[in-house]
């Protein structure tokens, strides 16, 4: 008689194990990007030649560029190393898409993510390390890739007929002004923005050739009065930052701030009732945990709390992707 074996521990399910490990293809391509390796890279390069290029250790470099081509990002011909098409295209200074200056943001965000344990412990964000105060550039170009990624779909939901004045509120680069004023050559379009951030703005805008019709005014979002007779006020990528009562007061304030018939636009996450879906929303609000005092996502039912409140009213227009609009008419 064969005697009892014990059952062997069962193994978790692969797509889990690879849940768990996936910071490490992540932070390689950070740390590729900090470096600027795909510049390095050129037309193709061997080992040697791009760590010379990177002043950084041989051996280190070699490690990084394997790994790299295993992940399908550079490609390895006999010695010599080359950009696969989606670092060719993204990764590289002077590419058509360069993707640098936000991925720059994903890696200052990393070591506050790092420290997601004590922040769920104590509720509060982890602290702000010196480089990130350095790091406006790299957010403000984060949020120019994700604008100019989404802004036709802002422009192609919203009936923009009669809209003459804009108010982009806290409009960053001002990527979506800038799709704003090409969708309404004949309107006027004003992005409100901190000190440090509007010389940054007007760059983006000069760039587009839009600077004659988008201008920019030095202001607090989150205490200041927002003007009078717009026909648009738009609250992008700004309610996430924010606690409830913050965001109701924004709303009340750019609720002031419109003509008559005029429209207050909430562009962000909007979760289902129950929090848990969609997954990026859900995700991007450990995001606000880590990085903000009071910021969430937010329910359908509380902007519409809000925006009722402010004496709008309200709809919910969906849109591809991770993010929807919330609209507010003033009556």
């Amino acid at each position: 008689m064969q005697p009892n074996r014990p059952e062997p521990p069962a193994a978790p399910p692969d797509d889990f194990t690879q849940m768990t490990n996936a910071w490490r293809e992540g932070r390689i391509v950070l740390t590729a990007v900090e470096l600027d390796l795909f510049s390095a890279v050129g037309d193709g390069a061997t080992a040697a030649e791009i760590a010379r290029r990177l002043a950084a250790d041989p051996r280190g470099v070699a490690c990084l560029l394997h790994a790299l081509a295993a992940l399908g990002l550079l490609e390895k011909r006999g010695e010599s190393f080359h950009n696969g098409p989606v670092a060719a295209r993204f990764l590289r200074s002077g590419s058509p898409d360069d993707r640098r200056g936000a991925l720059l943001h994903t890696a200052a965000l990393w070591h506050r993510w790092s420290a997601l344990t004590e922040c769920v412990r104590s509720g509060r964000p982890a602290p702000r390390g010196p480089r990130e105060e350095r790091d406006t550039a790299a957010f403000i170009a984060a949020m120019q890739a994700n604008s100019t990624q989404r802004a036709p779909a802002l422009v192609a939901a919203l009936d923009l007929s009669g809209v003459r004045r804009v108010l982009d509120v806290g409009g960053g680069s001002g990527g979506h002004a800038i799709a704003l004023a090409r969708a309404l050559p004949e309107a006027r379009v004003e992005v409100l923005e901190l000190a440090d951030v509007v010389p940054l703005t007007a760059g983006y805008v000069r760039e587009a050739g839009v600077a004659d019709r988008v201008t920019t005014r030095v202001g607090d979002l989150n205490a200041d009065e927002l003007g009078s007779g717009y026909d648009l006020v738009l609250i992008s990528a700004i309610c996430h930052m924010n606690g409830p009562a913050r965001n109701a007061d924004l709303i009340r304030r750019a609720a002031r701030a419109l003509a008559p018939g005029g429209r207050v636009v909430v562009l962000d996450h909007v979760l289902e009732p129950d929090r848990t879906a969609p997954l990026a929303g859900a995700i991007f609000a450990v995001n606000m945990l880590v990085n903000t005092e009071e910021g969430g996502n937010y329910t359908e039912a509380e902007y519409f709390g809000w925006m009722r409140d402010a004496g709008l009213a309200v709809a919910h227009v969906r849109l591809p992707g991770p993010t929807g609009l919330i609209v507010g008419t003033k009556k």
